[in-house]
């Protein structure tokens, strides 16, 4: 029985890897190879299924944060360097040096819990990052802020979450830690882009 259950979780595993490999979002290729992970270390049980659901929880968290992390600081860095109005540039380079920081611990964390991480931007944090950086002028600090109050508010909505749901006490501590760090950035992020909305 121990051994169909091995060869099956190993089966679900270079199936799950293979589907990925087939997909171009590296959040999505992060979290198949997680969940197949996930898979192989619990039991085919009833108890071993409410532990899969929560550690795929936690490791989706972890996907989506490491992803909207990187592009808030490629997008910050991107924007401090072209960006024309000084809100827009204070705004990103804030964002660059806060998420460095978070990204690093991210990183930390993902590889005590042997948390597969993507490498790139998924395709909706590609996508945002494209139509900001397509734009120029005030135009692109205008849209820059803009996401940047939509993306906020998803992440505090999201790490409020994993702040109560999060089964590991690790992963849950990370996302309380950085719940009020984000709220303050929404907050800028709201104040700035009402400054440079109408702004020529």
């Amino acid at each position: 029985m121990k051994r169909t259950l091995l060869q099956l979780a190993t089966a679900a595993a270079l199936f799950t890897t293979a589907t990925a490999c087939n997909s171009n979002d590296s959040v999505k290729q992060a979290q198949e190879q997680n969940e197949a992970k996930n898979d192989a270390s619990t039991s085919d049980t009833e108890v071993g299924e409410v532990k899969k659901e929560a550690m795929d929880f936690d490791t989706e968290f972890m996907t989506k944060a490491a992803s909207g992390g990187m592009l808030e600081v490629e997008l910050g860095t991107a924007v401090a360097a072209k960006g024309m109005t000084p809100e827009g540039k204070q705004f990103a380079s804030s964002m660059v040096a806060d998420h460095t920081k978070a990204n690093a611990e991210l990183k930390e964390l993902a590889a005590k819990k042997n948390i597969t991480l993507p490498t790139a931007l998924g395709d909706d944090h590609k996508k945002v990052y494209d139509d900001v950086t397509g734009k120029t002028g005030v135009k692109m600090d205008q849209e820059y802020l803009k996401e940047m109050v939509k993306d906020h508010e998803e992440d505090v909505k999201e790490f409020t979450e994993a702040s109560v749901k999060a089964s590991d006490p690790d992963i849950k501590a990370f996302a309380t830690k950085q719940v009020p760090v984000l709220q303050h950035h929404l907050e800028m992020a709201q104040k700035m882009s009402a400054a440079v909305e109408n702004r020529k």
